[in-house]
C-alpha cells in the first residue's frame, strides 16, 4: 500500500495511540509501535537495517501494506521519509516536556528496561532491535533516565528540529487532546461523525503491555 501519505515525526506518549485510531477512521492503514504487540508476523528487522544503512534501505518494505506510519520507529527516520515519499504530509504531536517524561516513566521505561522478561522470543527481539531506535536506548537505561532535565530536554530538541526541518506546509503540530478540525482540515478529509479517539492512558498501557511479562 506504500507510498506513505502521512509521516508521523512525534515521539510515543504524544497520544500517538489515539492518533492511529484517528488515522484509521479517516481511511488510511497506520503502522504504530503498538501494530509489533498485535502482530507478531511484522518484520522489524527492516527498521534494523535502516538503521545501519539508511541510504540503501529501499523504505517500502518496512511500510508494506501501510500508508500511513507514526511514532517510532517511524519518528527516527522522518528525514529519510520526507524524501523517499515528498507528498507526505507530516505530523508531530506534542506535549509539555513535565508531562511526558512522567508517562514515559510509567509506561516506556519499564517496559524497556524489563524487555529481557517478555515471553515472546520474536517480541523480545523486536524490543531489543527498537530499543536502538528509542533515543539511543537510554529508556533502557535505569540510571539516566533519573536525569529529568536530560530527559526531557531531549524531548523539546526533537521538537524543535522537526519545526526547523519540515516546510510549514508540510507539517502539523498536533497537541495532546487536540480533536478532528485541524487533522482533517490539514489531510483534506471530512470531519467524521464519531468523536475523536481518547485511548492509550498511562493504566490502559500497563494493563495491556502486562500480559507480555512472564
Amino acid at each position: 500500500m506504500a507510498p506513505l501519505q502521512v509521516i508521523g515525526a512525534g515521539f510515543g506518549r504524544t497520544g500517538t495511540y489515539s492518533l492511529q485510531e484517528a488515522l484509521n477512521i479517516l481511511g488510511y492503514n497506520t503502522l504504530h509501535m503498538s501494530c509489533y504487540f498485535k502482530d507478531e508476523n511484522l518484520d522489524f528487522k527492516p527498521f534494523e537495517e535502516a538503521h545501519r544503512n539508511p541510504e540503501t534501505i529501499d523504505w517500502d518494505k518496512p511500510y508494506d501494506g501501510f500508508d500511513a506510519a507514526i511514532e517510532w520507529p517511524t519518528s527516527t527516520f522522518y528525514k529519510e521519509l520526507m524524501v523517499k515519499y515528498p507528498d507526505a504530509k507530516v505530523l508531530l504531536t506534542v506535549r509539555t516536556p513535565e508531562s511526558w517524561y512522567a508517562s514515559i516513566c510509567k509506561t516506556v521505561a519499564p517496559m524497556m528496561q524489563r524487555q529481557k522478561e517478555i515471553k515472546s522470543e520474536k517480541l523480545k527481539d523486536t524490543l531489543r532491535m527498537a530499543n536502538k531506535f528509542m533515543l539511543g536506548g537510554i529508556f533502557a537505561d535505569e540510571e539516566k533516565m533519573k536525569d529529568e532535565k536530560a530527559i526531557q530536554k531531549l524531548f523539546t530538541d526533537h521538537i524543535e528540529e522537526v519545526k526547523r526541518h519540515v516546510p510549514s506546509d508540510r507539517l502539523l503540530v498536533m497537541e495532546l487532546g487536540e480533536g478532528w478540525d485541524r487533522l482533517c482540515q490539514f489531510l483534506g478529509k471530512e470531519v467524521p461523525k464519531v468523536p475523536y479517539p481518547k485511548t492509550n492512558a498511562v493504566d490502559f498501557f500497563q494493563d495491556r503491555i502486562s500480559k507480555y511479562f512472564e
